[in-house]
């Protein structure tokens, strides 16, 4: 059994890490108020942002699935983490030194994230040492005479893995590591006589996350008595998901953040020569074809913003073409508007900077054309339009493209420039583009879809039931009562420190009038003896009932109205105490009109009336004056 961590180090790891920072390293965070920040939901797609982080209070909660938690949730939920794995990734980004109970040392069962990403790291250490030995020349006569020096090598990590079976193996065994470790890391593979080396004799690039940890490798291979395949990936792993990973984009995600631009290249040497030229924003897909996932890391790093780009470059064969209506296939899934450029005579970007030159692959970005119109003019090229049967199959091709258009306004122009390219009648042309529109709305609620080749995929299955109605700020009434409510309760549980305790006291004693919102009020007053401690809102929510939590949640993480700093504190007190005042008028106006009702002033008891009502208004005073 595994030694545990101590619950000190994980309260202690939590608080140092800043959130702000371990999310943004996954999506793209902008300021949305005094310690808010928020982005697109990296758990679920959405053009909106509705994903708010709380760096203060290490907390994060997403206002459209619902996803909420603190920095181990994050990791847990987004890297599929055991929740020690999570803390242990968390102290290696902090430098801090856990310690653990049984003993005070962790005894590994097997396998886990931590030890394969450090298998990752350890391999790409030793191609990298493998590429300037005497082996290497042959790699390094590759990359030279494909323009990369030894500056650019070590700056994207290149390194070589050396001809023989085991020559890793045993290096990572030397380390500790086991074979069951290795190959789950899909550094090794499995024979009837053990495990061997997967890349042999091959440049070896290492595939990042957008943290920057190694979680796979590309290999080229170099030698012609290699039978293998030119290219060699890393397999699916527990770390390494190929639809999911962009190669490049731990070095490119800081670029397309802030200049909205987004470059999706063919390979790893394409990728290179973009950033050394300057493009810093090119990334490319690891053996696999660009897809939905591939689409999702992007939009939460460059965010859905209209105006933003992705432009793509593909290979002029086959293959490229196919690529390029799979991409087309896919556009509906960006807010980005999307781009294709070609380089002249066929060279993809490597190629260009090594015959033209760094400017060369610049300008290339500038030369692009609507990703659209590429693949109009690709679905066309296929059919020999000289016959009626290769026109109609090319119509029929390319009717889907020009009824896929986002923008409606554009579609009547490239219907009749298709008809153009056919050599057909406009109307036949129209009512070809119009038939497929009808069948792309029915095929988004359930028909069939575009597969990018001209033919319809499977059915899409239909939406699942509704999930069961939750509380949360949606669902509160829309009332001026209820919106100070929400507001003093954001303040409670934001700012208690800020509010003071006396004052929370008496607050978790108003009248709340929204029943979902008097069920936070009560689990907050629960909770008032752990007010000032890092536990906080968990103490909250651990006293709301399981309806509610999201509704805590929410409030906990929604961004003030008040936006100045300085003016913060004045803001929650003023708020809580704007709570409390009406309580106080509402008392005011029940004892005037009891006293109205007594009618002679000289009463007994209409004297303690107007000594109570003395009194609450001295109440008043002091609420003002704290």
């Amino acid at each position: 059994m595994a030694g545990r961590i101590r619950a000190s180090d994980v309260e202690e790891v939590k608080r140092r890490t800043n959130l702000g920072d371990l999310v943004g390293d996954y999506v793209t965070l902008k300021n949305a108020g005094i310690d808010s920040m928020k982005g697109l939901c990296p758990f679920h797609d959405e053009r909106s942002p509705s994903f708010h982080v709380r760096p203060a209070l290490g907390y994060y909660h997403c206002f459209g699935c619902g996803e909420s938690g603190d920095a181990i949730t994050f990791l847990q939920r987004m890297d599929h983490l055991t929740f020690a794995e999570s803390v242990e990734r968390l102290a290696a980004r902090i430098n801090y030194p856990l310690s653990y109970e049984e003993g005070g040392a962790r005894r590994e069962d097997g396998p886990n994230r931590s030890r394969l990403l450090a298998a990752n790291q350890a391999a790409a250490q030793f191609y990298v040492s493998q590429l300037a030995s005497d082996e290497g020349a042959a790699a390094r006569e590759f990359l030279t005479q494909r323009g990369f020096d030894a500056a650019a090598c070590e700056r994207f990590g290149v390194g070589y893995a050396p001809r023989g079976w085991d020559h890793l193996t045993t290096h990572l065994r030397g380390q500790g590591f086991t074979p069951q470790e290795l190959t789950q890391a899909g550094l090794v593979s499995e024979g009837q006589r053990g495990v061997y080396d997967r890349f042999r004799g091959r440049v070896v690039w290492p595939i990042r996350d957008t943290s920057g940890q190694t979680v796979g490798f590309g290999a080229r291979r170099l030698y012609d008595d290699d039978n293998g395949p030119k290219y060699l990936n890393t397999p699916e792993t527990p770390v390494y998901h190929k639809s999911q990973v962009l190669y490049g984009l731990d070095l490119a995600k800081r670029g397309i953040s802030r200049g909205r631009r987004a470059v999706v290249v063919e390979g790893y040497t394409d990728v290179m020569a973009c950033h050394l030229a300057g493009v810093d924003t090119a990334v490319a897909t690891c053996g696999t074809a660009f897809g939905k996932d591939h689409i999702s890391v992007l939009r939460r790093i460059m965010g859905d913003d209209a105006a933003a780009e992705v432009i793509f470059t593909f290979d002029p064969d086959e293959a490229g073409q196919k690529a390029a209506l799979r991409a087309f296939s896919e556009e509906k899934r960006f807010s980005a508007q999307t781009y294709v450029a070609e380089a002249p005579e066929g060279l993809d970007p490597s190629d260009l900077r090594l015959h033209r030159g760094d400017e060369a692959v610049r300008e290339l970005f500038t030369r692009k054309e609507p990703l659209f119109k590429f693949a109009l003019r690709q679905a066309v090229r296929r059919f020999d339009l000289n016959s009626v049967e290769g026109r109609v199959a090319a119509l029929r091709a390319a009717a889907p493209i020009v009824a896929g258009i986002k923008d409606p306004s554009l579609r009547p122009g490239y219907t009749r420039e298709l008809a153009g390219m056919l050599g057909a009648e406009l109307a036949e042309v129209q009512q070809a583009v119009r038939a497929m529109e009808r069948a792309g709305s029915q095929s988004r609620r359930s028909g069939p879809q575009y597969d990018g080749e001209g033919g319809a995929s499977a059915a899409v299955a239909p939406d699942p039931a509704p999930a069961p109605r939750r509380v949360s700020l949606s669902t509160l009434r829309s009332t001026p009562t209820t919106w100070l409510e929400r507001d003093a309760l954001m303040a409670m549980l934001q700012q208690g420190d800020a509010i003071g305790a006396d004052l929370m006291r008496q607050a978790v004693t108003a009248q709340v009038t929204e029943p979902e919102l008097r069920v936070v009020r009560d689990a907050i007053a629960a909770a008032l003896p752990a007010l000032g401690t890092p536990g906080w809102l968990e103490v909250v929510l651990a006293a709301a009932p399981e309806t509610h939590r999201d509704l805590v949640r929410e409030l906990a993480i929604a961004p003030m109205p008040q936006r100045r700093a300085e003016q913060l504190a004045a803001y929650v007190r003023d708020v809580v105490i704007s709570l409390l005042d009406r309580d106080l008028l509402s008392l005011k106006q029940e004892l005037l009109a009891r006293l109205q009702r007594i009618g002679d002033h000289t009463d007994p008891g209409a004297r303690r009336i107007q000594e109570q009502l003395v009194a609450l208004e001295a109440a008043r005073r002091g609420l003002r004056e704290e």
